[in-house]
């Protein structure tokens, strides 16, 4: 029986850090903590439940069923699951999430040298997928490519720039935003709810399952404990480059009050404690962070859609990878503009998929409780979704007055509710049913 050494859980553990790690990790904690002002632990905690929190009980999800989302879905039946799975892979595959870590890193890493033209992002990109599709087309080398070449080059750059927020500051923590004043925790919970990393952790469980097993451990007990370690070791990452990022944020008023997100206030910052230089490095780190989640996606969708259709592994990642490659020369504006709705729309549901699995020792009958409540969760996932997109107007007033609808989450009493009443049914029919497809 193959078990891994430490070097190599650390490794495992550096690889799923790092698929986690893009450029939307970076920039929303600095925006987030300068919001947050005096009120930035209360914030900060609120953003590592849903930033960290959520993607963590993800990975063990997946874990517990053995990293593949078809298991994790069995309860709906097989073609809601694979609607659900086909859905959520190319939303945050070659659709959106992928293409867009290729523009935001040319945008913060690239165009400030080189202007903001169609030429250069097209150089940059086809540059960029080159190395992504070197890197993904054999995934069994994830772990030594990324685990321990490219993170710990990522992990320095890091360094650098959270040790230097926590210990040169650009002033004193400021004042809090009017919407943090009241509710500070709150806050901080919906900005790590717009990660989307849960999303991403649907995705990546299945890539991180696969690594291991291409270390030569086979045993399913040992597959799963190892992927809760390495989500473990990407959580304890994730949470101390978060609250170094909040810190800046919250203690830059003073040189980039005027900012309006998050890629701004780290340009100030690092102009103002480190000139060219801190551009630099800036650059490094979100060309990395970007680079290790797109080779993280373009891999997890070649595993699914390979398994799924009549194709091979390496045909599904470099068609995928040119398509990402011509999506992300739309430009980000469009790319985002579309992308939000979708993703918006797609969220609930994978919340409440991962928040069922992890209580599936309650049900009798899983696929009692999985159809209602995931299909009320998908009424208010489009309803959300249609607010995002600006069809406000399409959306019954009565979904507006729901608790919490103002911040997005107006599905949640319903989702609740639902869950309760299947629940007494659930037990009041008794004997478990056989999941059917």
């Amino acid at each position: 029986m193959t078990r891994l050494k430490g070097s190599d859980l650390l490794a495992l553990g550096f690889m799923t850090f790092a698929l986690f790690l893009g450029a939307g990790n970076i920039i929303f904690p600095p925006s987030a903590g300068m919001a947050a002002g005096e009120h930035l632990g209360s914030a900060a905690l609120g953003f590592l439940l849903t930033g960290v929190g959520l993607p963590l009980l993800t990975i063990v999800a997946l874990a517990r069923v053995g990293g593949g989302m078809a298991l994790l879905t069995a309860p709906l039946g097989r073609r809601a699951g694979v609607l659900f799975a086909v859905a959520v892979y190319l939303a945050i595959g070659p659709l959106f999430a992928t293409p867009r870590t290729a523009v935001v890193s040319f945008e913060m890493g690239v165009a400030p040298f080189t202007g903001n033209s169609g030429t250069p992002l097209l150089v940059y990109s086809l540059a960029y997928f080159a190395a992504v599709l070197f890197l993904s087309l054999n995934p069994g080398r994830l772990v030594d490519r990324i685990g321990k070449f490219i993170t710990p080059v990522l992990l320095a750059g890091l360094l650098v720039l959270g040790g230097a927020a926590l210990f040169a500051p650009a002033g004193s923590v400021g004042e809090a935003a009017e919407a943090y004043r009241s509710a500070p925790f709150v806050q901080g919970f919906l900005q790590g709810y717009l990660t989307m990393d849960t999303l991403g952790a649907l995705v990546f469980g299945i890539v991180i399952a696969t690594a291991i097993r291409d270390r030569g451990v086979s045993e399913r007990g040992l597959i799963t404990r190892y992927s809760v370690i390495a989500g473990l070791i990407a959580a304890l990452g994730l949470s101390l480059v978060y609250l170094a990022l909040f810190y800046l944020g919250a203690t830059s008023q003073g040189i980039a009050g005027e900012a309006q997100n998050g890629v701004q206030i780290l340009t100030a910052y690092v102009q103002h404690s480190f000139g060219t230089t801190g551009s630099l490095l800036l650059a490094l780190v979100i060309t990395l962070a970007c680079l290790t989640t797109a080779v993280g996606l373009l891999t997890a969708c070649g595993e699914f859609f390979s398994d799924l259709l009549p194709v091979s592994y390496r045909t599904v990642v470099v068609a995928f990878g040119l398509f990402s490659l011509v999506v992300a020369n739309q430009g980000l504006t469009q790319l985002i503009s579309v992308s939000v709705p979708v993703l918006v729309g797609l969220y609930p549901l994978a919340i409440v998929l991962v928040a069922l699995s992890l209580f599936d020792g309650l049900w009798l009958s899983p696929r009692r409780i999985f159809v209602p409540v995931m299909l009320v969760a998908l009424i208010f996932g489009l309803v959300d979704a249609l607010g995002a997109a600006g069809f406000k107007q399409w959306v019954p007033a009565l979904f507006a007055e729901l608790p919490l609808a103002e911040h997005g989450l107006g599905w949640l009493v319903p989702v609740l509710g639902t869950l309760l009443v299947v629940a007494i049914v659930d037990r009041l029919l008794g004997e478990p049913q056989s999941v059917t497809a």
